[in-house]
Parts: C-alpha cells; structure tokens; sequence
C-alpha cells in the first residue's frame, strides 16, 4: 500500500509539473525562457570563474610544462559552456542533452585517464586514488543552475554510467608500474584491507558505488528543490497572466489595487457610477459593402483606440458591444473625478477617432462617425450568472439611461449627449464650456416616465462625412 502511494504521488507531481499550454500562455513561456536564460546564463559564468580556478590551482600542484595538456582541455568545458547558451531552449532538446553527455565523458576522459604528455611513470589505477570524482558535482551545480529538474536525471544516469563504465574500462587495462604493486603485495600480503589504498595497480569498486551512490542523492534533493522552484514559476506566471486579463477591463492602477486586495470587488453593493456608451453611427450600412475580414479589421483598430481612452482616463472596460462598447468610471473604487473623467474620455475618443478618420480617408476608406452617451448615477455592483458562470456588471436604470442618450445623439445631430447629473457631478456649467457642451433642455426617454436634462456636444462633420 505504501509503496503504490509513493508512486501515485510521484505521477502526481509529474502531472502537474508537465505544461500543456505553454504554447498559448505567453507569460508562462516567457517567464520559462527567462528563467531558463538566466540559468544557463548564472551557470556558465559560475562554470567560467570554477574552471579559471582549478586551471591556477593545477598549474599551483604541477608547475611543469605537460599541465599545459590539462590547461588546453579546461579551454575545451569552457567552449561547451560557450554552445550551452547558444543551443538551449525552454522545450526538451536532444542537442542539450547531447552536450551534456558530451561535457560528462570529457571529465570522465580528464578524470580516468593519465596526462599522455607527462613523462613519469604512472598507472590508471592511481587516477582512482586520487579521489578526482567531486569534480562531477560543479558539473551537477551547473546543471542546476541552467535547467530544469527532470534534466537532473539524464545527467545523473549519464554520470553513473560514464563512471562505472571507466572503472571497467581501467581495471582491464595493464599495470604500468607491475614491479612495486608486486613489492607491495609481498609487503602487505597479510593486510589485504591496506595493501588495496597503497597498491598502485588495485582500483577497489567500494569507493566508486558509494562515489555515485552520493552523486545520486545528492541529484534528487537539488532536482526536488528545482521542481519546487519550477512551481513557484509556473504560479508566478499565473498571476502575470491574471493581472494581464485585468487590464483588459481596468487601468493600470485599479489592476494594482485589484491585486493586492484580498477582496478587490467586495461584496454586492450600491454606490454612485458614470456610465459611458459609445458607438460607430451607420455601422450596419458600412458592413454591408466591406468583406468580413476588414470589417473585423475595423472593429479591431477601433476598440484598441476606444479602450486606450477608457484606460488613460481611469475607467473600466465593461465590455464590448460589436461596433460599441460600455465603460464605467467609479468602478470598483470611487473617487471624485469620476464624471469629470466620463467627459475626458469622451473628448479623448473624439479626438482619436478624428486622427484616425485623417488617416482612413488618405488611404480611400470612408471616415466613422461616433456616437456617445453618459450618465450619471447610482447603479447596483455585482455577481450575475449561475453557478457555472458568474460575470462582475453594472446594473440599474443609469445603465439604460446612459444607452438611450447615446441613440439620441442622431435625433439632436450631436457628437456626445450627457445627462444634467453627470455634468453637475463634473462639475457644472465650467466643464460645460471648457468641453463645449451646450443645454438641450429635458428630453424624454423610451421607456422610463422622468424625462432627462441633457446637455449635447454639436456635432462637428470630420472630413470625409457628408
């Protein structure tokens, strides 16, 4: 039973380590990327400064010539280090793996096998005693360093392997100094447990399973701790890509709010709302003899411009709606500018739409006209939906007042009709000027028995319109 749960619980974490949709989480690919870069990046300079080191420390044990053989082959771990930045990438890559096996057996190569260019009597066996193997842990440190956890294991079994197979390799080559593991023997015939640390020609295999047994554990606790951070990445990502879908509906600095707020939205309430509508005058007629493709492109370059209103002038993308859209300001968080700000973004998308008609027109396209309308009032704030799916909206009766001033801007020929509470909370008859907006008297609207006081921007044709 223990050991069944051990293995459910080990194909859980690979379950929820593995990232299916990294291709279409673009914060998670990147954040991936970076980490991976950084890595390899900390890794190599760390490999850099390991290697300079053990090349003084070499040149410090054997001031002669033939440490020259060891000094050419660090030149060579440092131009692997040079292609592991070149080649590495956040997918599994068998050209790292590759690289890795490679920079592996050269250690295993610099490790097992006797300097050819020195000149003094030596043995394979004597490789062994020196106890060269913690040289394989930088190599296992870089790993860490550069990529994932699960690349841990490869390097391991790559480790072992080389290892265990150089020991073989050495305990069937000839004893270059046969005469004094002879004499040794002879010395120590009695002492078997001594005579294998100072026979010259003996390579015990103890030291070498306890050698990689280490190098094993030591390669599961970093790969636990690299599975841990790869966790901790992927829910950073989530958060980028949480705080990336809130700014599609609030400015920069509600997301900031919303984010740091154990309950950002709070519960259902009431609280007072300017509420904007705006919309493309004649879409329908315009649809109707362009193709499908450039009637979204439109609507595309439309929205974009609309939203970059919405956001600068601190209101909230409620939603879209085909060729118009709603936004709210005061929304989650009031503040005195709220319907000052209503009338900034409705001059500011004005202004857009006059840059862009500019630009249509050059290109042989007819210009758009945009209709908006504001109210202001106090609105209901909260979850709708089911249990399966719960939207936040904006509800009440300045809603639906707000949507009939904007239609009402074809009946009075104007650009931007508001209502009096609106223009009171922007603060009066001073605003009405600055923005040029004149009174227009109360005006009835479908389906609600008050009528509305309105003020209207008249309407200015752009160039193109007729």
């Amino acid at each position: 039973m223990a050991e069944t749960s051990l293995i459910d619980g080990l194909r859980q974490m690979r379950r929820r380590d593995d990232l299916p949709d990294i291709e279409n989480n673009k914060y998670l690919y990147e954040a991936l990327n970076q980490n991976k870069r950084e890595g390899l990046m900390l890794a190599v300079r760390a490999r850099t400064i390991s290697l300079f080191i053990i090349g003084a420390f070499l040149i410090y044990l054997s001031p002669n010539w033939y440490v020259l053989y060891y000094e050419v082959l660090i030149v060579g771990f440092l131009l692997i280090g040079w292609a592991q930045i070149k080649i590495g990438r956040v997918e599994r890559s068998r050209a790292e793996l590759l690289l890795i096996l490679f920079d592996l057996a050269l250690l295993t190569i610099v490790l097992v096998v006797p300097n050819p260019w020195d000149p003094r009597p030596w043995s394979v066996a004597m490789q062994f005693k020196f106890g060269n193997f913690p040289y394989f842990f930088i190599l296992l440190a870089g790993a860490a360093l550069a990529y994932s956890w699960r690349t841990l294991l490869p390097v391991t079994i790559f480790t072992v392997a080389l290892w265990i197979g150089a020991y073989f390799w050495a305990v069937s080559q000839p004893d270059a100094i046969a005469e004094i593991s002879e004499s040794v023997r002879e010395v120590l015939g009695g002492y078997s447990n001594i005579a294998h640390f100072v026979d010259p020609g003996t390579i015990p295999i103890e030291p070498r399973i306890q050698e990689v047994l280490i190098f094993a554990l030591v390669a599961g606790i970093l790969g636990l701790n690299g599975w841990r951070t790869s966790r901790l990445l992927v829910r950073q990502a989530g958060v980028a890509r949480e705080r990336a879908n809130l700014s599609r509906h609030f400015p920069p600095n509600i997301v900031d709010t919303l984010a740091e707020s154990d309950q950002p939205l709070g519960e259902v309430r009431a609280q007072p709302v300017a509420v904007l509508f705006a919309d493309i005058v004649g879409f329908t007629k315009m649809a109707e003899a362009e193709t499908p493709e450039r009637i979204v492109g439109v609507l595309r370059q439309f929205h974009a411009r609309m939203e970059a209103c919405v956001f600068d002038n601190h209101g909230t993308l409620d939603k879209f709606l085909g060729d118009g859209l709603m936004a709210t300001f005061g929304t989650p968080v009031t503040t005195a500018e709220d319907a000052a700000n209503a009338l900034r973004c409705a001059a500011a998308m004005h202004q857009a739409m006059e840059i862009w008609n500019e630009q249509r027109v050059k290109e042989g396209a007819t210009a758009i006209r945009l209709s908006v309308g504001i109210h202001y009032g106090t609105v209901v704030l909260g979850d709708i939906g089911s249990e399966r799916r719960l939207e936040y909206a904006v509800l009440g009766d300045v809603v639906n007042v707000a949507s009939r001033l904007e239609s009402l801007t074809r009946e009075l020929n104007a650009r931007v009709v508001v209502s009096g509470e609106l223009m009171e909370a922007a603060g009066g008859e001073k605003i009405a000027r600055d923005l040029r907006y004149v009174e227009n008297g109360t005006q009835a609207i479908r389906g609600r028995d008050e009528t509305v006081k309105t003020w209207l921007q008249p309407l200015t044709l752009p160039p193109g319109l007729t």
